[in-house]
């Protein structure tokens, strides 16, 4: 029975880490992940999930580094949501979909679009961006 529970938890373990997708390495000012309804304030360390959206504030920049090794870099006032994600380590193969609502986003993409230069999109309020090159910035002005 012991053995049994065992194999559970660690199942159960197992499957909340694979919801990480990322992590955030740096950050200045303020900013905060919105995740399953409740604003966390963002950190160091803090690891990102499928459906986080990171927002800043007007004095914050925040850098994520994504489990295929993709660099996100959000500056002041932006919204960045991660839509879905999904990468499989020893084959680099994976899908990317995330939105800018607002603000500025510089991008390197990972692993996975080496592989398959499909795998990524943006999206912003007026366009869907496939990523075919390495390294690119978006800027999506507030709609006011």
């Amino acid at each position: 029975m012991k053995g049994t529970y065992l194999i559970a938890l660690l199942l159960a373990a197992g499957s909340v880490n694979a919801s990480v997708v990322g992590e955030i390495k740096i950050l200045k000012g303020t900013a905060v992940v919105e995740r399953q309804g409740q604003k966390l304030p963002a950190a160091v360390g803090m690891k990102l999930m499928q459906a986080d959206t990171v927002v800043t504030g007007a004095d914050g920049a925040v850098g994520i580094t994504f489990a295929d090794n993709s660099l996100m870099s959000s500056g002041p006032n932006s919204t960045l949501a991660i839509d879905s994600f999904r990468f499989d380590s020893t084959t680099h193969v994976g899908e990317f979909n995330s939105s800018v609502k607002r603000g500025t986003v510089a991008v390197v993409s990972g692993k996975m679009v080496k592989q398959n230069p499909d795998s990524m999109k943006i999206r912003t309020p007026s366009s869907i961006m496939g990523v075919r090159g390495t390294e690119f910035v978006i800027k999506v002005d507030d709609a006011r």
